[in-house]
């Protein structure tokens, strides 16, 4: 037996995978001398190796073929889950915790003065001078609920809900600036490159729906992020696991639908071709982009029918359009809450979507109506959706913005500058104690007096409601191990129930 033959009756029968009958490994063996694992896999074009390793698979022997070419295929975590899905609502631009959450008499008090000089040590502001006078909430609040969580007038149907929310009033960060702290909440770092939120989750969990995408966003409000793509990018992961940002018009998705002369049988024959080749391609490189491309020209083409379906709001019963206060055919925030119960619903496992109107540094009273009346009425319908339809106690809702707004004014009587040091986030559903209302800031509104909670502890905390130790998620890049919290983060177990 030759050399080559020899290490080819060698070949460790769990990595046996089918490959091209022409492949230039095998070109010189000598027909005569050859093992019977090269007969097994050659002949037939590999019949023999894809009978084999589907044998090898099913006994736990090696990976199935379809998780092989499908990166998306469900993945089981660290342990068992509290949620399988999430539905992240981002208020980018960041929203008043001082209008909305966190009552201040203190600062109503002290309105129009300037702040003590100890407060402001150290303290550097985005375009304020920090000793500019401080500014009294502009809203009332009252409590709601059993649970008896103060919330602000601008929030009736969010005090519907107050029972099912767990408010954080202690949440911090390291950014002042829209873009790098809107990367940070949504990737665990300011530098741009890093994987998302979302894609870890799909990266971890895979995805349950085999016609819809791992990662949906949807934006709307003023523009879009001012972070951009980068919020739900898949940084060094594999792009398979970068979220898809569906449109509110038009096609669902840029390029979906297929150019004039195209019909589905012609279609259906160029994509089996092309895939073909990236098969016999894939086996040979092992690159995990080539498995990428394979499943984003597939997962285009079942798209074309369940995207517009999906889209379809009409389908919707009356009452619930109602509960969210959604239009079909409109493109509103309310449209895309209701879409992201439809794809949870689906199984999509990461929903995530971006309302950029908050950024109030004049305004603020006029601002902050009208971006209350576009939002609260679809967040708390989407709690209650799932709620009814028994979703939620596997779906975590996520809603807050990148950082708070400072208790100094800004823009003469009528504005708040950008302020990381104390904001407000909630959650619902997905393993969250409901009812509670954690943490506290001073009696300004300035800093975190209690349980602090920073973006890395809110990271760290999803993960593990997700079956994920966040110190484990790890992927390796550049020599090192990286993970969503690098080296920070601690779960915040008191928010779990």
């Amino acid at each position: 037996m030759s050399e080559y033959a020899r290490r080819v009756d060698r070949i460790d029968p769990g990595r046996v995978a089918p490959v091209n009958c022409q492949d230039h490994r095998f070109r010189h063996a000598d027909p005569s001398r050859v093992g019977r694992r090269w007969f097994l896999q050659e002949c037939g074009v590999g019949l023999g190796a894809v009978a084999l390793g589907q044998l090898l698979a099913e006994g736990g022997y090696a990976a199935s073929p379809s998780s092989q070419v499908d990166p998306l295929s469900a993945k089981t975590p660290h342990f068992a889950p509290k949620a399988k899905n999430v539905i992240f609502l981002f208020m980018a631009g960041a929203p008043s915790h001082l209008e909305l959450f966190d009552r201040k008499p203190k600062l109503a008090e002290l309105d129009g003065t300037l702040p003590p000089p100890e407060l402001l040590d150290g303290y550097r502001a985005a375009f304020i001078n920090p000793n500019s006078r401080l500014l009294g909430p502009k809203f009332n609040f009252a409590r709601h609920g059993e649970s008896g969580a103060e919330l602000s007038e601008l929030l009736p149907h969010t005090a519907g809900i107050a029972d099912d929310l767990c408010i954080v009033k202690s949440m911090t960060t390291d950014a002042f600036n829209h873009a790098p702290a809107q990367i940070l909440m949504s990737t665990g770092s300011q530098q741009f490159g890093r994987p998302s939120l979302g894609a870890w989750t799909c990266y971890g969990l895979g995805n349950e729906s085999r016609d819809l995408p791992g990662y949906v966003v949807f934006s709307s409000g003023k523009k879009g992020p001012s972070g951009g793509n980068a919020n739900w990018g898949s940084g060094f992961l594999p792009t398979v696991y970068s979220g898809v940002q569906f449109r509110t018009g038009g096609e669902p998705v840029l390029y979906l639908s297929n150019p004039e002369g195209v019909d589905d049988a012609l279609q259906r024959d160029s994509l089996d071709a092309i895939s073909a080749l990236n098969r016999m391609h894939l086996d040979e490189a092992g690159d995990p982009e080539i498995a990428t491309r394979i499943n984003s020209f597939e997962m285009a083409y079942r798209m074309q029918s369940s995207a517009p379906e999906l889209m379809d709001l009409s389908s919707e019963p009356g009452h619930i359009l109602d509960l969210y206060g959604a239009e079909p055919g409109k493109p509103s925030f309310a449209n895309n809450a209701l879409l992201a119960r439809r794809l949870v619903e689906r199984g999509v496992r990461f929903v995530q979507l971006f309302h950029e109107a908050w950024d109030q540094h004049g305004n603020l009273v006029n601002d902050l109506k009208a971006n209350c009346a576009d939002t609260d009425r679809a967040c708390a319908a989407l709690v209650t959706d799932l709620k009814q339809r028994g979703l939620l106690d596997e779906t975590l809702v996520i809603w807050g913005g990148e950082f708070g707004r400072t208790p100094m004014v800004q823009g003469g009587d009528d504005g708040r500058d950008h302020h990381p040091n104390a904001f407000t986030m909630w959650l619902a559903g997905g393993g969250i104690r409901p009812g509670l209302t954690y943490g506290e800031s001073d009696e300004l509104g300035f800093g975190v007096a209690e349980n602090p909670v920073h973006v890395h502890d809110l990271h760290a905390t999803i993960l593990h409601l997700l079956g994920f130790d966040h110190e484990r998620l790890t992927y390796r890049f550049q020599g090192r191990d990286f993970r969503l919290t690098d080296v920070f983060g601690r779960v915040v177990t008191d928010l779990i129930a």
